[in-house]
């Protein structure tokens, strides 16, 4: 791992984690139990503080985060040119080489710089000037899977540069390929299994399972697999890359996993979303003992109770205005109600209003962001 500037220990990185808004203490919570030190959550993702392997480890194992970060330059940033000349005074020669390739992108709030795309492009001019002048050649910018991915994150007008240890976003798993309309991001459906306490001990069913996220994420956490375990991260390609610690944690991560104890169902009456979801499956060793059935919602038979059940049904934005929504809404009341007795339902709903049709009072009301939707995860206790 690249030694970071002046404005950061060498031995000791601070890291930034960033999650979905209102999976933040979600995520402190992950961190805190892999021994994490310093944890402290903000808007939009948690701080922590370690050496070479905590960055490692956090990349394997976080189940709700988006991205790791590593900071390694901070600066007020009132102009173009203080941004220009803050990028460029990091000693970018030790985090590249002229045979890797980079890429950067940045997010502006709420300063004096309004665009981000002219704020990404500034900063790669400064990298690459830097790198001109040192090496006598500018490197090669690669903005599908860099060697190198450099985040720039502007906010009242103070910037910070960081490296992104994972480059891809950690919601990749490797798994799903095979996509249906509006899935679920593999992060947030991780952070709705954490938020119920779900333990794997009981039976786990996803009634309108789509193309299998919250299922798969399910067996994940039941046999204690590493998310990360079946991918590669960008920080396997950077100068300093500690090859023994790294394979040191992912035999760690392999003796940790475990079968599953209770039963994971994924189900639809979408023949398509069937195979979409058993394709994904496929690519995850630990999905392997996920059963899939084709079935409606309101004819699927409950495995013996007590069990989990989890939905995110459609929030109303592709159904058309003519009481479709509120039907389906009723009859999924109606058949948790009829169907599915000693079981606790979860459900993710961004329509408020139509979740009201369900007729059962929620005994909790998470906030929380499915991309740009603001949603509520729903508990219903079905006595």
């Amino acid at each position: 791992m690249p030694r970071p500037c002046s404005h950061y220990p060498v031995t000791d990185f601070t890291y930034f984690a960033t999650a979905a808004k209102g999976l933040e203490e979600v995520l402190a919570g992950e961190l805190r139990a892999l021994g994490t030190d310093e944890v402290a959550p903000v808007s939009g993702g948690v701080h922590f503080r370690g050496g070479r392997a905590d960055g490692y480890r956090a990349c394997l194992w976080l189940r709700t985060a988006n991205r790791v970060l590593q900071p390694v330059a901070t600066f007020p940033c009132h102009s173009a040119e203080q941004l220009y000349e803050g990028v460029r005074s990091c000693p970018w020669e030790e985090f590249l080489n002229p045979g890797m390739t980079l890429a950067l992108d940045a997010s502006v709030r709420d300063s004096v710089l309004t665009h981000s795309r002219f704020a990404a492009l500034k900063g790669k001019d400064a990298i690459v000037d830097r790198l001109r002048d040192h090496y006598g050649q500018r490197p090669d910018i690669d903005t599908v899977a860099p060697d190198l991915p450099v985040n720039l994150h502007i906010h009242k007008n103070h910037c910070t540069v960081s490296l992104d240890l994972a480059g891809e976003g950690l919601h990749r798993r490797g798994y799903r390929l095979e996509r249906t309309a509006a899935p679920l991001r593999e992060t947030l459906a991780a952070g709705l299994l954490l938020l119920s306490d779900w333990d794997g001990s009981t039976p786990f069913v996803d009634p309108m399972c789509g193309s299998g996220t919250l299922p798969i994420e399910a067996a994940l956490l039941a046999t204690r697999t590493a998310p990360g375990l079946a991918r590669t991260f960008a920080f396997q390609k950077w100068p300093g890359f500690d090859a023994r610690a790294w394979q040191a944690l992912r035999d760690e991560a392999h003796q940790l996993r475990r079968p599953a104890a209770a039963m994971i169902v994924g189900a639809d009456r979408d023949p398509r979303a069937l195979v979409a979801a058993r394709d994904n499956a496929s690519r995850q060793q630990a999905a392997g003992g996920i059963i899939w059935d084709r079935s409606d919602f309101s004819r699927l038979t409950p495995p013996p109770a007590p069990g989990v059940l989890f939905c995110n049904p459609p929030y109303g934005e592709r159904l058309k205005d003519d009481g479709a929504l509120d039907t389906l809404y009723r009859s999924m009341g109606d058949t948790l109600k009829q169907r599915w007795t000693g079981w606790t339902a979860w459900l993710l709903t961004g329509n408020l209003d139509a979740a009201k049709r369900i007729g059962l009072k929620a005994t909790r009301r998470i906030p929380l962001w499915n991309g740009p939707l603001e949603c509520r995860l729903l508990k219903y206790e079905l006595y």
